[in-house]
Formats: structure tokens, C-alpha cells, sequence
């Protein structure tokens, strides 16, 4: 008998405690003329991962409507260049109602990052411009009724950092201070998290390769909180805390916004291959999913986002930028990590299975007290949706929501309509698998797809 590695006792454990889902997401580019349709990627990661959270750099519109009705966790951004304009409260009420509201609540956007490492650039327009654009931004969504629903926030390298060693150290850049601190103010305002891009990668030596990679070494001890450091991306994370703690911020949460490793570099270039990248990332994938957190921060688990889904062909720069991703752009994977809810020993959700007609339960963590809903599956066809429509409000059940005027019509689309229409029959029937099978269009979610007026 096949010895299970600790790493599949660790999956197991947590998914059977409800505690993986959610804490591992995806950094999905598409600099590249290669990638598969969005839909596809929708589908392939419901079905087939566990992966439950996707970062975006954009508001690709095709993209958002691929993830609707998923469950998936979308964070979405605003460009650079952008972040000027927003600070004008028209500019950013018709951003809003151009890239976000069209696909809310449909599409399950939690966040909107304003620019990436704005504070790193050298351009002084964009970064005088950075808080302001993040709170006009907000009070765009307040007029929305989507502010508890999506929050603000923006990543930072590490290169805000004056002093990250030891850990206990961690401050930042003297002249971005007064501005931290007020974006800090406005996080903590909105329960909206700070978010960083740690990269060991970008941080290790031949010395500290197997510190970087999670492999066993001697570790680095912190003589001034008294920790010992055994992998750098704690240290890293530490670093950041530190920083926040000396301002009197320590209680906001950090979001690992983008960390990875390539599997791919220039000749000549050490430890750039694919079992590198797969030891790395695998080790990432078990660490912040252990619940252990940091020597500063124990018994946490960090939202966490691995740059990045796909190789990226058309990136600039040297051959590691074109190949950090998990999977080539035929959706195989580059190497094996384990993400896979078909993965030999996983006790992750079953999936829809033809043959029984039992619904895919879609991969959202349960934080409604238990309480599931009924929606549409991503590929649902139309026309069935509108038959399911028809069927249950001709059954009697009460459809007023998504008629013309109701709080539901908007948005006026056949999906969003069949979403209301097939949890209503799900609701009122008691809630079994069956109940939501609408021959095989129904997808059963723990995340509450209400918005605004609409209540589900």
C-alpha cells in the first residue's frame, strides 16, 4: 500500500475541516496570443481545482462573464495609468458602472486593486494620486450599494521596505510614511486588507536557496523578538508586519497578493527549472495552508495568490518573466502540484456526475452559517435557463423579484433571472442536491449571491 505523503495528510485534513477553500487563488494574465477562452479556464478551474480565488490585472469583460455564476472569487484591477482619473468621483462612478456593476452580483468580484507597486514606481502623478483614487474609488461602490461587497485595496513589493532584516526590523521608506499611513487608515476604515508581493525568488542566493525553497536548513534567528526563521517568505511576511505594527496598524490583514517561482530561465541562469518551481510552489501551496502563519503572526492562514496560472509568451524581459505559470496554454500542467480535486487520495467535493444527475457543488468556503443557494452553472445553455425560469414561476412560485420593476430585474439578463428563479424552487422544496439538478444546469454555492435590494 502507497504511503500517503504528509502533504495529501494535510489536504485531507483541512478540506475535511472546511479550511483549504478560499486560501489558495490564482494571478490570471493574458499577456500572450495563445491562452484558451476564458470559459474554458472557468470551468476547467471549478471543475477540476480547488482553486477558488483569481486575481486580475484588468477588467477583461469576456473574463468576468466566463466566471459568473462560479463561485470564484474575482479581484479585478485598475491600471496605472488610470489612477489620476479616479480621483475625479464622475470618472470613477462610470468606471463602476462600466466594468463592475454589469457583472455583480453574477460574477463574484470581492476587490478592486488600484495600480500594482504604485509606491516602487518613480512616477511621483501616480503615486501623490494613489489614496485618493482608492477612496473616491470606494465611495463610487458606496453609491452602488456594492461596498460590502467588493472592497479597495492596492500591492506592494517589498521595495517599500527601508530595513526587512531580521524581520522584527521591518519599516518602511522614510518618505512614504505619511502617505502609508493614511492609505492604512483607509484600509482599516473598510475592512479591506494590505496587501504585498513577496518573492523569494527574487531574494535568494546560493546561500539561501534551500532557506527560500522551504527545505530544511539551519534557519535565521531574530535576537531581537527571539524567533527563528526556517523559510524566507515568513521573514518577508514578518518584515511587513513589523512595518505596520511600528505604525500602529498590526490588526490589518496581509493578502499575498502575487509570490512564485519560474520554471524556465536564461542560459546559464541556477535554479530556474520545472522540479525547482514545482518544489517551491508545492511547498508554498503546504505551508500556507498548515494554519501555522508566521513566528510573529502563529495559527493563521494567509490569502494567498501564485503568480501565476499560465505561461505568459508575449511578457517582456528575460525568459523567467514568459514562464511562471502553472500551466502551459493548453491547460496540462508544466509540472505536478497538488491543486487537483481528481488528486489520488483527495477527499475534496465530488463533482457532477451525468449518471446520477447530483449537481456540482460549486468551491466556496461555507462562512454563511451553512446556508447553501441554488444558481446557474458557467456553460448552462440560455435556453434552458429561460425552461427553468418558465417552469418555476409557472409552478407558481413567487417570480415578482425579476419582473420589470422588481428588486431582481436588474441585471435584466436571462442568467441573472434563472439564478433567482432556480434557488426560490430550491429554497422552497427543502434543499436537497436534487432539488437544484435542473437537469444538470445547477450548481450549489455557499457564498450568498444577494446584492443591493435583491435578498435571496
Amino acid at each position: 500500500m502507497e504511503k500517503i505523503s504528509t502533504f495529501t495528510f494535510l489536504l485531507i485534513s483541512f478540506l475535511i475541516q472546511g479550511v483549504v477553500e478560499g486560501t489558495i487563488g490564482v494571478n490570471y494574465g493574458t499577456v500572450a496570443d495563445n491562452l484558451p477562452p476564458p470559459s474554458q479556464v472557468a470551468s476547467f478551474l471549478l471543475d477540476s481545482t480547488f482553486i477558488n480565488r483569481v486575481k486580475l490585472y484588468d477588467t477583461n469583460q469576456q473574463i468576468l462573464q466566463a466566471f459568473a455564476h462560479t463561485g470564484i472569487e474575482i479581484t479585478v484591477a485598475v491600471p496605472n495609468n488610470l489612477i489620476p482619473n479616479l480621483t475625479n468621483l464622475k470618472f470613477s462612478q462610470q468606471w463602476i458602472k462600466s466594468n463592475i456593476a454589469p457583472h455583480v452580483p453574477a460574477t463574484n468580484i470581492i476587490r478592486i486593486v488600484v495600480g500594482n507597486e504604485v509606491l516602487s514606481t518613480a512616477d511621483h502623478s501616480i503615486v501623490s494620486h494613489l489614496v485618493l483614487a482608492m477612496q473616491t474609488l470606494h465611495a463610487a461602490l458606496v453609491g452602488e450599494d456594492l461596498d460590502r461587497r467588493i472592497k479597495v485595496s492596492t500591492p506592494h513589493s517589498l521595495g517599500i521596505l527601508s530595513s526587512s532584516s531580521p524581520p522584527s526590523s521591518g519599516r518602511f521608506k522614510q518618505e512614504n510614511i505619511a502617505l502609508i499611513k493614511q492609505m492604512c487608515s483607509f484600509l482599516r476604515a473598510t475592512g479591506s486588507p494590505f496587501m504585498i508581493n513577496p518573492y523569494p525568488f527574487f531574494g535568494f542566493s546560493s546561500d539561501t536557496l534551500n532557506y527560500a525553497m522551504f527545505r530544511p536548513n539551519p534557519g535565521v534567528f531574530d535576537e531581537m523578538s527571539k524567533r527563528r526563521y526556517t523559510n524566507m517568505l515568513d521573514a518577508q511576511i514578518d518584515a511587513t508586519y513589523s512595518a505596520l505594527k511600528q505604525l500602529g496598524f498590526e490588526d490589518l490583514d496581509i493578502v499575498i497578493a502575487e509570490t512564485g517561482w519560474p520554471s524556465k530561465g536564461d542560459p546559464g541562469q541556477l535554479h530556474v527549472d520545472v522540479e525547482t518551481a514545482r518544489d517551491f510552489n508545492g511547498k508554498l501551496i503546504e505551508h500556507v495552508m498548515s494554519g501555522l502563519g508566521t513566528p510573529l503572526m502563529p495559527n493563521k492562514t494567509f490569502e494567498t495568490y501564485i503568480f501565476a496560472l499560465f505561461n505568459e509568451n508575449l511578457k517582456p524581459g528575460p525568459t523567467s518573466e514568459r514562464n511562471f505559470g502553472l500551466f502551459k496554454p493548453d491547460m496540462t500542467p508544466v509540472y505536478h502540484v497538488d491543486i487537483f480535486r481528481n488528486h489520488a487520495g483527495s477527499t475534496s467535493p465530488s463533482h457532477w456526475n451525468p449518471d446520477r444527475g447530483v449537481p456540482v457543488r460549486s468551491p466556496v468556503s461555507r462562512d454563511n452559517e451553512g446556508k447553501t443557494w441554488c444558481i446557474p452553472k458557467t456553460e448552462a445553455n440560455e435556453k434552458i435557463l429561460q425552461t427553468n425560469i418558465d417552469y418555476v414561476c409557472g409552478l407558481g412560485f413567487d417570480c415578482q423579484s425579476i419582473r420589470e420593476g422588481g428588486r431582481c430585474f436588474y441585471p435584466n439578463s436571462v442568467r441573472a433571472h434563472a439564478a433567482y428563479a432556480m434557488n426560490v424552487y430550491y429554497q422552497a422544496t427543502g434543499k436537497h442536491d436534487y432539488d437544484c439538478d435542473f437537469s444538470g444546469t445547477g450548481v450549489i454555492t455557499s457564498n450568498n449571491p444577494s446584492y443591493g435590494r435583491c435578498k435571496y
